[in-house]
């Protein structure tokens, strides 16, 4: 039956298996949960989080090879289901939903979400015309957007000083993360032979590989640590960079010990069991894992990154906070929560 609400619309490229996407689809969730029609309209149909959107939510796929060339149609799904609003994520898919409502001359509300510190993340782009193109567009037309939802207030205050934007236009609302089914899925039984009894303490990474995660410094950081006593490192995730840091693993002789499985849909059984659960970040927006982390209770090191670990650890209350790209300082934290000189979280941080 049609929601009397109206419907609600929230474009992101697929349901590939980044923070954005899992954020973004238990805010879906949260949405429809509370009467709305929602429609989870996707560039391209496709990723490991596909197969966790419910039969509440309708997915519209456009399927197009790209966000760039979703443009046509997007216009065409506003001008058809005339949502009354519509949320989108991550800078170079807002920068299509402006245009796209623009374009598409309806009267839809546009709410779009900053996930990352953009004067850092921008700068990345692989591509030239991405760290050109994208800062070019973001700057002209963020302005033309009803609202701009930042993940966290260390993105907010980025998000001012990089964009000509009245303040009272721009929001923190954190990320959606703590939700019944993770607790359901933290509660799982965990089978990986790593964490049988008198193995020795596994160290946790979860996250994209790719150069923002600088799973690189933690694997230099784990050597270090390696080098005085028996520890594993286990980083879960999927991405570019997974052959360059199977090699620096190889290179530094540490295959027995260093593990990069992939992509996996339970990250949360092997936080609630890890040592010491780590994020090496160069820069973030809101780090979900962490926030995952510190409800699982485990020892927890991050990177003092823009932006976000120093709001989730209350300033290192929660855990120990390392500046970034200092191997040697990660080592020591590593080191110390190993040993229990980091704490787990209490209860009142959950």
């Amino acid at each position: 039956m049609e929601s009397t609400q109206g419907r609600i619309a929230i474009f992101i490229s697929s349901m590939q298996g980044g923070g954005a996407q899992r954020a973004i689809l238990k805010t879906a969730i949260g949405i429809a949960a509370r009467g709305y029609a929602v429609d989870l309209v996707l560039a391209k149909a496709t990723g490991p989080y596909m197969a966790e959107i419910p039969a509440t939510i309708r997915v519209v796929d456009l399927r197009a090879p790209s966000v760039l060339l979703s443009l046509p149609a997007l216009i065409r799904y506003l001008r058809q289901a005339q949502p009354v609003a519509m949320l989108s994520a991550l800078n170079y898919v807002n920068i299509i939903a402006i245009l796209a409502r623009h374009l598409a001359g309806v009267s839809t509300r546009l709410v779009i979400s900053e996930r990352n510190t953009v004067s850092i993340s921008t700068t990345k782009f692989l591509r030239l015309r991405g760290r050109l193109f994208v800062p070019f567009f973001m700057k002209r037309l963020y302005p033309w957007a009803d609202a701009v939802v930042a993940v966290s207030q260390g993105v907010r205050d980025d998000l001012l000083q990089f964009l000509n934007i009245p303040p009272e236009r721009v929001h923190v609302i954190y990320n959606p993360i703590i939700t019944p089914e993770l607790k359901e899925k933290a509660a799982c039984e965990l089978s990986h032979n790593w964490f049988h009894p008198g193995e020795p303490p596994v160290i946790l990474a979860v996250g994209r590989l790719q150069p923002q995660k600088d799973f690189p410094l933690l694997i230099d950081a784990f050597a270090r640590v390696r080098a005085q006593q028996q520890a594993r490192l286990l980083i879960l995730g999927e991405g570019p960079d997974h052959k360059l840091l199977q090699a620096q693993v190889d290179t530094v002789g540490l295959g027995a010990d260093v593990a990069l499985p992939g992509f996996d849909t339970n990250p949360y059984v092997y936080m609630k069991k890890a040592a010491v659960f780590v994020l090496s970040s160069r820069w973030e927006g809101l780090p979900g894992v962490l926030i995952e982390a510190l409800y699982c209770g485990a020892p927890l090191v991050a990177t003092d990154c823009p932006s976000g670990p120093k709001e989730i650890l209350a300033n290192g209350n929660y855990g120990r906070l390392v500046p970034v790209g200092q191997v040697d300082s990660m080592a020591t934290a590593i080191h110390d929560a190993l040993h229990g000189k980091i704490a787990r979280p209490p209860r009142e941080s959950w």
